[in-house]
Order: C-alpha cells, then sequence, then structure tokens
C-alpha cells in the first residue's frame, strides 16, 4: 500500500452562537475521533471544550473518542444545552394553559368547534 491510500480527508467543526470554525485536514485512516480532533488545533483555539464533556459526532450520529472515520468524514463537537428542551416544552405549555391559550384537557391548541 502506498502512503497516500493511508491518508483521508476530514473536517473537525466546532460551531459557536455567532460563528462557526471548520478545520480540514489530511489523517492517516487509522487515527481515531479523538486524535484527529487533537491535531486538528481546535482544542487551543477553544479551551473551553473538554472532550470528557463535549459530546462529539460524524454527520450528526453520535460517536465514542476511539472511533474511526472515512474519507470526506466531518467531525462535529457539540456544546453542551444550556437548557434540557423537554423542560422548556413542559413549562411553555403550562404557561399556554394558565393564560388560557392551551386546551386545558389536552394542553395542545384550542379546539373551536369543542365547547
Amino acid at each position: 500500500m502506498s502512503i497516500e491510500s493511508d491518508m483521508i480527508h476530514v473536517e473537525v467543526v466546532y460551531a459557536l452562537p455567532d460563528e462557526q470554525r471548520v478545520f480540514t485536514l489530511v489523517v492517516n485512516k487509522e487515527m481515531s475521533v479523538e486524535e484527529i480532533i487533537k491535531q486538528s488545533g481546535v482544542l487551543e483555539q477553544y479551551p473551553e471544550i473538554d472532550l470528557k464533556k463535549n459530546k462529539v459526532g460524524v454527520f450528526s450520529r453520535n460517536v465514542k473518542l476511539d472511533a474511526t472515520v472515512r474519507d470526506k468524514d466531518r467531525i462535529e463537537i457539540y456544546r453542551p444545552l444550556l437548557a434540557d428542551p423537554k423542560e422548556i416544552r413542559r413549562k411553555r405549555a403550562e404557561q399556554a394553559k394558565a393564560a388560557g391559550a392551551a386546551d386545558p384537557v389536552t394542553g395542545g391548541k384550542k379546539n373551536p368547534l369543542r365547547k
């Protein structure tokens, strides 16, 4: 095998609310996700990233740090959620019920035909 056939092209992506950083690399196809992230330099530019806490994925699918990737894969580093989406939705539904904007029985939109 030649050295070129052992190499693959990948991207490491980290998105912030106001910017998205994409690091394009050529790496050995045997490298793990964690090794590729470290080689990309994203950890030096964004010290708030903690691979023990931040989840990572490949094209929106969660993967473990020891996973390998294929040519042209995009490794994504996810920021932690600020709030639980289920909890936010539950609170919004309670507020709608209290304000009379939601059906008190179902919690959904009011049915104009129902009395």
